[in-house]
């Protein structure tokens, strides 16, 4: 077992992870614990705005669960810790941009993680595939993800299945926004990074809260919340300094200084 499985870098705003466990960047319940602890620490620090999630090497992003840790007794229904499998898909209160920057396979559990940032980058050679199905087991939040994200009887397609797909297609369905060539994939991420963290951090957790709260939701019941302010972020946009300072630097004609207050 690697001890330190996962790298962090920090520049200024933005925070990149990257899943480091050779030779395949798999998860076990060791490396999910700690994948929490990360982003749970991402989620609650004041300075950190954009998190960028990447796999080591070129080859994998992540191909899920670990076989051979749940060969050696690591149980499929064990501890994953705060955030379950991988510490971002299940983590409650996660209104900061993420982006996944797929360097490579990216199946299973690796699937369901990239599905749970905000934005997907995928190197133009990733491949994908849910294949669970061939080992008498289920894509469980995948199953829940990918019907809302893309042409239903495409995802069921790909559910049944277990079939491999390149990134071409990926983008083609609308998993991926953008396929780059590998040598470009994280100075893209970064480019997007920045961006996204020189934006209204307010705004992005308002976006984040009303996207979540809406999924279930008919749309006037949605809208209704939000007007009544019955979301904790979009009413504290509403009271922020920040809504204040984007209406005088509009007046102003200058670029806005969000404080995230």
């Amino acid at each position: 077992m690697t001890d330190n499985p996962i790298k962090t870098r920090r520049e200024g705003a933005i925070l990149e992870v990257t899943l480091d466990r050779p030779k395949a960047n798999a998860i076990d319940l060791h490396t999910s614990r700690i994948m929490g602890e990360v982003f749970a620490g991402f989620r609650d620090d004041p300075d950190l705005r954009v998190a960028i999630l990447t796999g080591g090497g070129d080859k994998f992003f992540c191909p899920g669960w670990d076989l051979k840790a749940a060969a050696d007794g690591d149980a499929v229904d064990g501890d994953y810790g705060i955030g379950g499998f991988g510490g971002l898909q299940e983590l409650r209160d996660m209104t900061k941009p993420v982006i996944a920057a797929v360097n490579g396979i990216c199946c299973g559990g690796g699937l369901e993680l990239a599905l749970s940032a905000d934005i997907i980058l995928a190197a133009d050679h990733a491949q994908f595939a849910l294949p669970e199905i061939r080992s008498g087991t289920v894509a469980d939040a995948a199953s829940v993800k990918l019907p809302k994200r893309i042409p239903y009887h495409i995802a069921m397609e790909l559910l049944l299945t277990g079939r491999w797909f390149d990134a071409q297609e990926a983008n083609r369905w609308g998993i991926v926004n953008e396929i780059l060539a590998a040598d470009a994939l994280m100075d893209r991420a970064w480019e997007q990074a920045r961006l996204l963290a020189s934006g209204p951090p307010l705004v992005y957790a308002a976006i984040k809260e009303i996207v979540r709260d809406a999924e279930d939701a008919k749309f006037q019941d949605a809208m209704n919340r939000i007007t009544k302010r019955q979301l904790r972020s979009v009413d504290t946009l509403y009271a922020s300094e920040d809504q204040l300072e984007g209406a005088r630097a509009f007046a102003e004609k200058r670029d806005p200084v969000w404080k995230g207050k």
